[in-house]
């Protein structure tokens, strides 16, 4: 889908607010070049005061685009040397009203696990991508006013687990940083019996949407 635009995009400076291996595994599928950096935001918002979890979802990663983006700003005075998109995503699963992130521990996991045990899950991928407007700077925000937040949504159901199951999975330590205590890409594709949405959605980003997002601004903006 960004392939007309690719050219385009190989000329700019982009960073992945992430060091998740599966976030830069997807990104480089569709040839972008990019530089991960690890943002410190702390995901400690309240959920109590989202209405909805896809909020939570997006207002993490806003917080977290923003923390790389202030890194970036705090340490050079020229706008040029700011990167020219910085893209960020936080992914939860929701199961009845309840929003699961990562486990905190093997015993979080297993109580997570057998809560989605032949139930159908939704996961919610909140993206936000910042647009750095050189032509724009100003001493206040450094350009940092096209910020650019979205979702998206994939229902995974689960098949029925025995407890046995269960354990056995969590010995892999594949739950462990991952939202939801699963993989559906490893060895916890195996507990899924389907999907509705997008794959890549489960995985941590909603390649499909992002394409379009990027695809659609690109057309009718001008960030170079």
């Amino acid at each position: 889908m960004l392939e007309p635009l690719l050219p385009m995009l190989l000329k700019k400076t982009i960073v992945l607010a992430s060091e998740s291996p599966r976030r830069v595994e997807i990104l480089k599928k569709v040839g972008l070049k990019f530089k991960a950096v690890p943002s410190k935001f702390e995901e400690n918002l309240d959920k109590a005061a989202f209405k909805h979890p896809y909020e939570y979802a997006k207002a993490t990663a806003k917080g977290k685009a923003l923390d790389v983006f202030k890194s970036y700003s705090e340490n050079t005075e020229n706008c040029d040397e700011i990167p020219d998109v910085i893209i960020a995503a936080d992914t939860v699963v929701t199961l009845d009203d309840t929003i699961y992130g990562k486990p905190e521990d093997d015993k979080d996991a297993f109580e997570m696990l057998t809560r989605f045990s032949g139930r159908t899950q939704t996961v919610y991928t909140g993206v936000c991508i910042i647009y750095n407007q050189a032509d724009n700077c100003s001493t206040d925000n450094k350009g940092a006013d096209q910020i650019n937040t979205f979702h998206d949504a994939t229902d995974v159901t689960f098949s029925t687990m025995t407890s046995d199951v269960i354990q056995g999975y969590i010995d892999t330590g594949e739950p462990m940083g991952k939202a939801g205590g699963y993989g559906i890409q490893g060895i916890g594709g195996s507990l899924v019996e389907s999907i509705h949405g997008d794959y890549y959605n489960v995985m941590g980003f909603p390649l499909n949407h992002f394409c379009r997002h990027l695809q659609e601004y690109l057309q009718n903006q001008t960030i170079a």
